[in-house]
């Protein structure tokens, strides 16, 4: 397969990071994250290796959600700092090579947002058409309703205006409705605005909701996001729409848009992470194998997604419920440890038991998978949850720096986790100075990523092992192959790949040292350690000429 490499499709092999400012470090003192703090800890981010930060919501909030409840989508939320700080913190990732992407939460607004405030102060109100109105609204469908835990409708009565708005999430956050052209150009400016300031893109929170949820019900929903697309690249050629599309692949695919890939840039690749998560369970290789040979490749210059954890919970909304209760049993047993009846509020670590050779492997995994890899703030360390937290909230802690915490030198405002996850025992200080840590090992992974575009651009095919527990597949892009494979069971395995147009090749292990050889039919015998992963680059042995006609034969 054949390439071309532009630094216009820069994202087609990034190392994506998301991280909450709120909890990430504290500048100032006050027991809260904020750009201040961020900005200190550039220099650590560029020396993990990951090459674009996700920057999840940091606008002005009643914090209800965690700030994806918005009251104005142009300033920054005083309790992170200013739009001062904002400018200086993009300037300190861009002196660093760092690209920035931001939450875009367009399905939505908080019910305290100026907007609103005016939609609904009568029938006759300026914005009233900025919302989602209805006098009888249709009977709920209870497979809409994203948080049954907290709401058993999609539909809110306003006492003043006398009407229901729809609010696709929780009540205190009515939908935006999109069929509106005004909201549609208000969104542009919002887009227009921090790329200003120098975004790279946006995630787009809920997409479905955004295009689906609105009054009347749009000719082309697609269209919309194509909008948005075609603004941006006018902006900025090299600018990305990353999409929250969590639906079977059939229906995702008219996501990215046409041929060309325009609509959304990139998209999460939901199935392949609830099967993997399915797999790990099994300790099988099968659900993987599947899921990749499901997955449509994407159009030109789009790409996915992959990773294994978010900041919300970990859905396994797309498994059968028998298949959701094996992972359940295996990672989640406690009825705590679940929420809406479809997910888990855990973080890896906890999940693998703290078993290190089994998180290894699990990043490893994910990082070898086709696609750009997205790690959650402190993953690379692996920290765990705090479940006395509500919701989703279990996984978005404080960041660990250090024994006593390092997040902030006063009391933060979110506590952190104790047990066998506290700072004392994980932490970004200890990690630094320890060769065999997690975090020495993210690190290893980010660089060998970066040196294999193969595994990001290349052609990926699935190989069989032999081995039940064994996954393996290898990328090929530029006569350039990458071969890797990996033991999802907890004792060691013997796997032969066949590894056809690489006869007589050497394969070079690119996580430890040493080498092995394929036969002149092809074949490669591989040993696996218990959880173990292999890399390896394939080239040409090199023959002595006295030796070449006996190579041929």
């Amino acid at each position: 397969m054949r390439l071309t490499y532009t630094s216009d499709l820069w994202y087609k092999n990034a190392v994506i990071y998301c991280l909450d400012v709120e909890t990430f470090k504290d500048g100032n003192g006050d027991g809260v994250g904020d750009f201040r703090g961020l900005t200190q800890q550039i220099d650590y981010l560029a020396g993990l290796g990951v090459t674009c930060l996700w920057l999840m919501p940091f606008f002005p909030t009643p914090n209800r959600d965690d700030g994806y409840d918005v009251t104005d989508f142009y300033t920054v939320d005083p309790r992170l700092g200013t739009l001062g700080d904002f400018v200086e913190f993009m300037r300190t990732a861009k002196d660093r090579g760092l690209r920035v992407i931001a939450d875009l939460v367009i399905n939505h607004t908080s019910d305290q947002h100026p907007w609103f405030a005016d939609s609904r102060s009568g029938r006759d109100a300026r914005l009233r058409d900025w919302y989602v109105w209805s006098d009888e609204p249709e009977p709920d469908d209870p497979k809409q309703i994203v948080f049954p835990d907290k709401e058993d409708s999609v539909w809110e009565w306003d006492e003043g205006s006398g009407q229901y708005y729809l609010h696709s999430f929780y009540r205190h956050q009515p939908d935006l409705n999109v069929a509106n052209p005004e909201v549609r150009d208000e969104i542009v400016r919002v887009l227009g605005f921090w790329m200003e300031l120098g975004l790279s893109g946006f995630r787009v929170d809920a997409v479905p909701f955004v295009i689906e949820n609105v009054a009347p019900k749009l000719a082309d929903p697609h269209e919309f996001l194509a909008d948005l697309r075609a603004f941006m690249s006018r902006r900025e050629g090299g600018s990305i729409l990353l999409g929250e599309v969590n639906v079977p692949y059939p229906e995702l695919v008219p996501y990215f848009g046409s041929g060309l890939g325009d609509q959304l840039t990139m998209c999460f690749d939901f199935i392949g992470m609830q099967r993997t998560w399915l797999a790990l369970a099994r300790s099988e290789a099968a659900p993987i194998a599947e899921a990749l040979r499901e997955r449509p490749r994407p159009p030109k210059d789009c790409q996915w997604s992959v990773f294994l954890r978010n900041h919300d919970e970990l859905t396994l909304d797309k498994l059968t419920e028998d298949e959701r209760q094996e992972v359940f049993a295996a990672f989640g047993p406690d009825e705590d440890m679940q929420i809406f009846g479809r997910g888990l509020r855990r973080r890896l670590p906890a999940m693998l038991g703290g078993d290190m050779r089994r998180i290894k492997m699990a990043y490893s995994l994910m990082f070898s998978l086709p696609g750009t890899p997205v790690l959650f703030y402190g993953e690379e360390i692996g920290m765990g949850e705090d479940l006395a937290a509500e919701g989703r909230m279990a996984v978005r802690t404080p960041m660990q720096w250090s024994a006593e915490g390092g997040f902030s030198p006063a009391e933060p405002v979110r506590e952190i986790p104790d047990g066998a996850f506290r700072p004392e025992r994980v932490n970004v200080a200890d990690q630094k100075r320890d060769a065999g840590s997690l975090l020495r090992w993210i690190q290893l992974l980010i660089e060998r990523y970066r040196e294999c575009p193969e595994l990001a651009w290349g052609e990926c095919t699935v190989l069989e092992s032999g081995h039940a527990a064994v996954f393996a597949h290898r990328c090929d892009a530029d006569d350039a192959t990458v071969v890797v494979a990996h033991n999802l069971c907890d004792s060691a395995a013997d796997i032969r790949l066949q590894l056809d147009g690489l006869e007589n090749y050497l394969l070079t292990d690119l996580l430890t040292d040493g080498t092995l050889e394929v036969s002149g039919k092809g074949l490669a015998e591989i040993p696996m350690d218990p959880h173990g992963c292999r890399w390896f680059r394939a080239a040409p042995r090199e023959v002595p000429p006295e030796d070449a006609s006996v190579m041929a034969q």
